[in-house]
């Protein structure tokens, strides 16, 4: 539970219809597999003591006594272990029959929830055997105990307060206003919905799509925990499709009719991360009107994560959503600069084309933009300025690139320029320090912005998020364009869209198009601003000075769309990267993340305009609003201690 993650697990033990001995002894079974797993959540679906389809047999009282029997059995399983269970079995409160879910641990109930809406149409007849609840909580007694009883029941952990559990079953998910909307409101974190869902054709979409969506408007983990072999096929087909959804991630899923020797679907979720994205969006209006709290003991210990932590979470997983994703990036980036195009009366767009991975997604997407506005792609001037630290390939391919996307191209040699200015400044050409390489990047920003005022243009800006992040550029050099198209998109990300397009353009028979952005894509990353080695190749690799960008954009995301701290960061990295990256080396740079994300906000709060493509964006008009002066102190101290 470190972290807030919990470990959680539905279970779909084969029924045997009306025979609650047989299932208390499936389930028994299942839930000592559960405990031995360290599960602490365990649901089990719908009415899962007696069987979903019973029924007239409901209206028995044998059936019905049999039942609480069986729970009360079940409870002498629990008295050992903290592990919260929810089982479904049909109460009788009042002469009625209620379809109940119990929440059971320690050997007590903590709470029974009924089923809030019952349905009566098409394959249910479930009005024709159950009561609909009041909005009262009221107490009944089971065997010996008096516990609570109403729909409007959360449970809260004392030693996780951000573990809050409701439970909704079956059918009052797929109803107008389920009742996990109130009980969000109510403060609930985790709903758990003991089910039976039939399976048929299209079924498993349909209850998929519904589990994402309310996990995700709800900012809630969800619970799926269906019904499956063993109950009747009279008339329907139980299939025991379920799910663990997070926050609209579908994060495990049991698929239908999985074989019987998977029962039980286990994963973690992070309760923290929920609680924190309740914070942030702040659309849920609490409201606890007609709720009780039921508290209860569990504790503390490390859970063992077995749940996937994607180690790029920028890019999507199999290669179709990559390529989906990456074609509605560049369309996002375009439809931007095509709009600032248009309503700057721009004639031309200037970019500074190092050949490098930035400038060539941002000529890429510029012609994109004039495509869009049916304008010649020869109004995009491109402009190359070699100086100390420039070499032959990187030079040749912005030539190549220019030429194959139809764009000017201007070279603008800035060594003498920059030698007159250190001159000016008084600065020894031979130190070799931030002097040293900001004029550079200060004198290529004054040449674009110069030409885009010649030409009546724009200056396209090229640095992207992960510069952003780390405060990786020039302030008031290569940080300053007039429009800034990469500013979403990550390092990572970014090659993934410059690949996209290399696949696009073999496929349209544009090799040398093609090949030069794949050679671009090979080269180290570098602004090129010290002397290349004695062979003439990139002296200055970005990632050798300031860390691997697939490690700071893990960091990046989990950080800023999260609210992670260092110690949860560093222990994600370990799991998800550690099979590439040593510990002392994801140590070493989330240290150096956290001193230069607090210490490089300044340049951040005054970047250009740019198109917002995904969730995490550090625009300080929209997306994140640090002061500049921010102390680093308290994050640095946590990273300092691991």
């Amino acid at each position: 539970m470190k972290h807030g993650f919990f470990k959680v697990a539905t279970a779909t033990p084969r029924v045997t219809v009306a025979n609650c001995r047989k299932n208390l002894s499936e389930m028994i079974s299942l839930y000592r597999k559960a405990k031995d797993e360290g599960v602490k959540l365990l649901v089990f679906p719908e009415l899962s003591l007696t069987g979903y389809t019973c029924a007239d047999l409901f209206y028995s009282d044998v059936l019905l006594s049999a039942a609480v029997d069986a729970l009360l059995d079940y409870l002498d399983e629990t008295k050992s272990s903290d592990m919260i269970s929810i089982v479904g079995f049909p109460l009788v409160v009042n002469d009625k029959i209620y379809n109940s879910a119990a929440i059971c641990q320690k050997g007590a109930i903590l709470g029974i929830v009924p089923k809030s809406f019952v349905p009566n149409y098409g394959e249910f007849s479930e009005g024709r055997y159950f009561a609909a609840p009041s909005s009262e909580i009221e107490y009944v007694t089971v065997g010996e105990e008096k516990v609570p009883f109403g729909k409007g029941l959360v449970f809260c952990c004392k030693e996780l307060p951000e573990l809050r559990i409701a439970v909704e079953i079956s059918e009052d998910l797929f109803s107008p206003v389920p009742p996990s909307v109130y009980h969000t409101a109510a403060g609930a974190t985790v709903i758990a919905n003991p089910a039976a869902s039939n399976d048929a054709v299209c079924r498993a979409e349909y209850s998929r799509s519904f589990v994402e969506t309310q996990s995700s408007r709800l900012s809630c983990a969800y619970l799926f925990a269906n019904c499956g072999d063993g109950e009747s096929t009279t008339d329907l087909v139980f299939g025991g499709h379920s799910f663990i959804a997070e926050n609209g991630s579908v994060i495990a899923e049991r698929a239908p009719f999985c074989e019987i020797s998977a029962p039980l679907l286990i994963s973690e979720i992070d309760v923290k991360k929920l609680s924190f994205e309740r914070r942030r969006k702040n659309t849920l209006v609490p409201d606890v009107s007609g709720y009780q709290k039921v508290e209860f003991q569990m504790k503390l210990c490390e859970t063992e994560l077995t749940r996937r932590i994607a180690p790029n979470p920028f890019t999507p997983d199999t290669e179709e959503e990559r390529r989906e994703r990456c074609d509605h990036i560049l369309t996002l980036q375009a439809r931007g600069l095509k709009q600032r195009i248009e309503k700057a009366y721009a004639e031309k767009c200037v970019i500074g084309i190092s050949g490098g991975l930035d400038s060539c997604l941002a000529i890429l997407v510029t012609a994109e933009a004039l495509d869009m506005l049916g304008r010649v792609r020869s109004d995009i001037i491109g402009v190359t300025m070699p100086c100390f630290g420039t070499t032959g390939r990187t030079r040749s391919n912005a030539e190549i690139l220019c030429a194959e996307l139809g764009a000017e191209m201007r070279c603008v040699d800035i060594g003498e320029a920059v030698k007159l200015h250190f001159s000016d400044i008084g600065h020894d050409e031979s130190i070799r320090n931030v002097v040293y390489e900001n004029s550079q990047a200060r004198e290529r920003t004054q040449v674009i912005m110069d030409i885009a005022n010649e030409v009546n243009g724009i200056v396209v800006g090229t640095g992207d998020l992960s510069e952003l992040a780390l405060g990786w550029a020039t302030y008031n050099g290569d940080h300053m364009s007039m429009y800034g198209v990469n500013g979403s998109l990550p390092k990572t990300l970014v090659r993934h869209v410059v690949a996209r397009y290399a696949d696009r353009a073999e496929k349209e028979g544009k090799e040398k198009l093609s090949a030069v952005l794949r050679d671009i894509l090979d080269t180290p990353v570098s602004p090129e601003l010290l002397p290349a080695d004695e062979n003439g190749n990139i002296a200055q690799k970005t990632e050798d000075i300031v860390g691997p960008y697939e490690i700071h954009d893990f960091y990046l995301y989990y950080m800023v769309r999260y609210g992670f701290a260092p110690d949860k960061l560093y222990r994600l990295a370990r799991y998800a990267l550690g099979d590439k990256y040593s510990d002392e080396v994801l140590l070493k740079w989330l240290k150096n993340f956290v001193r230069r994300f607090f210490a490089q906000q300044f340049k951040r709060s005054c970047i250009p305009d740019g198109p917002k493509v995904g969730s995490v964006a550090l625009s300080p008009r929209g997306d994140w609003r640090m002061p500049s002066d921010a102390s680093r102190e308290e994050w640095l101290r946590i990273a300092e201690e691991l």
